[in-house]
């Protein structure tokens, strides 16, 4: 039997102003354009800024492990954030809607402004974080041309980072302005210009290395590293580490699957740009940090500092353009477009994608400005991590409600409605068999960041505390005799 299309049937004019405007809206299928390609760069660009190289880079250093083995576990993070992303991203590929709007169905239509803003409030930061780092390259370009300056500074940052801020800044939301056709189409480009630079980056490296480069990949190799936390301990605190690295986009990575033609194009995407991408960039990552051993006689893990040991005009040049390009990337996918649709659906009526994404510049505008002189210097990002680690639990929810309780079918109708009595709208719009599996799990999560003695669990909380989250809420939600789900009443 032929099955409608789930959008097909909506009563627009039905849909509670509070919780409804455009942008929020389930996109039809006929308004999607994104495919395997565009999914594939959004993890290009998530990995491939210069945070990411240097993770990995120091990966191979830090451990103690045989490279071989930290190569399996960056492989093993990749495949498991691929199946990770694929559960998040299925319903929104299917009924077209963002983040914010999917947990309505597990947390309540008002109750899904909680990790709506807890999500948003972890991007914002960070997006005025990146856009610092995303002007230094700026500034290493200009420097290139003109020169450091006189070397006064004003809060930390000399007259050119505080030029190079301000053009990333309005760079950023120059693009975000102009709508997420536009986004698409830069991430599209900066993606492929990444990998380029990177490859003729260790094509240089490599040769100039010459015959010494293979006996220093040995050396790394040799699983001489810094900890002795044991080989199995290693390997796991390696995924950990790089689970947690992509665990900002892995709770919303809806946001981009809405987007998306098909589900299949969606996991090929996924496939691409995960396992495969991340084999790939931390093998280039690898053959870089053993050839800066072998001409600076020590392991580089910042590319900024490897072009500027190279001292290379056309090479600076290209690879600020490029540093800027893929930290830029990052910073739309995973700290901009977030918060944007996490903002608007605090107050729909009143704040838009595009009002939103303004909100969340605006307020990042000072966190990037203050960075260097206050921010970084008073515990501020373990705050933000904390909030992190908080959010984790939601993943666990949103995917045992949709898969195990809500069995993949949602009433979108009720996604948007405010009514008592209607599918989601639980307690006065919140679940509270929701809010207490997220307390339970969160306080978990959140001990791995302050609690020295379990600081261990750190690199890998972020799965524990999903994994409690998901846990406590099915054994909350089976115990809950609830009206009439969806399917039953489309049954009858």
């Amino acid at each position: 039997m032929h099955e409608q299309p789930p959008n097909s049937d909506l009563d627009i004019k039905q849909f509670d102003p509070s919780l409804y405007n455009e942008d929020l809206a389930p996109l039809k299928p006929q308004a999607r354009t994104w495919g395997a390609f565009e999914i594939f760069n959004v993890w290009s660009n998530d990995i491939q800024s210069l945070f990411g190289y240097t993770l990995a880079a120091s990966l191979f250093l830090t451990y103690g492990l045989n490279g071989w083995a930290v190569m399996a576990a960056i492989i093993l993070a990749g495949v498991i954030v691929m199946y990770l992303v694929n559960l998040t991203g299925k319903p929104s590929v299917k009924y077209g809607i963002p983040f914010p709007v999917m947990v309505r169905a597990s947390m309540g239509v008002r109750g899904a402004n909680l990790p709506a803003m807890l999500r948003a409030i972890v991007g914002i930061f960070w997006y005025g974080v990146q856009t610092y780092f995303a002007s230094t390259a700026v500034a290493l370009l200009i420097t290139a041309f003109i020169g450091a300056g006189s070397g006064t500074t004003f809060l930390g940052l000399s007259g050119v980072a505080w030029v190079s801020f301000v053009i990333v800044w309005l760079f950023q939301i120059a693009i975000f302005w102009q709508g997420i056709e536009r986004i698409k189409h830069f991430l599209n480009l900066a993606g492929p210009l990444v990998y380029v630079v990177m490859v003729v980056l260790m094509g240089i490296v490599w040769y100039q290395a010459g015959d010494e480069l293979l006996p220093a990949i040995g050396t790394i190799f040799s699983g001489s590293g810094e900890q002795n936390v044991g080989a199995v301990g290693a390997f796991l605190a390696i995924v950990g580490t790089m689970v947690a690295y992509f665990a900002a986009v892995v709770i919303n990575f809806g946001d981009f699957t809405r987007f998306v033609k098909t589900e299949r194009q969606m996991k090929l995407g996924n496939l691409l740009g995960l396992p495969l991408n991340v084999a790939f960039f931390s093998f280039i990552a690898l053959i870089i940090t053993a050839g800066t051993l072998v001409l600076f006689g020590e392991a580089l893990t910042n590319p900024a500092d490897i072009v500027e040991r190279v001292d290379s005009l056309p090479l600076t040049i290209i690879a600020a353009l490029t540093f800027f390009a893929a930290t830029v990337g990052i910073n739309l996918v995973a700290n901009f477009i977030p918060p944007a649709y996490d903002l608007a659906n605090l107050f729909p009526s009143k704040i838009s994608f595009k009002v939103g994404g303004l909100i969340t510049a605006v307020i990042a505008f000072f966190v990037g400005a203050f960075w260097i002189s206050f921010i970084s210097q008073i515990g501020i990002p373990g705050f933000v991590n904390a909030l992190g680690a908080i959010v984790a639990p939601f993943y666990g929810i949103i995917v045992v409600d949709y898969y195990l309780i809500k069995r993949q079918q949602l009433d979108i109708q009720a996604l948007f409605s405010s009514k008592p009595g209607s599918t989601y709208y639980y307690t006065n719009g919140w679940n509270s068999r929701a809010l207490i599996a997220f307390g339970g799990a969160a306080l978990f999560s959140l001990s791995t960041v302050l609690v020295p003695a379990l600081s261990s669990l750190g690199g890998y909380g972020w799965l524990i505390g999903a994994g409690l989250g998901g846990a406590f809420y099915f054994g909350l939600m089976r115990q809950f005799k609830a009206a009439p789900t969806f399917t039953q009443q489309k049954a009858s």
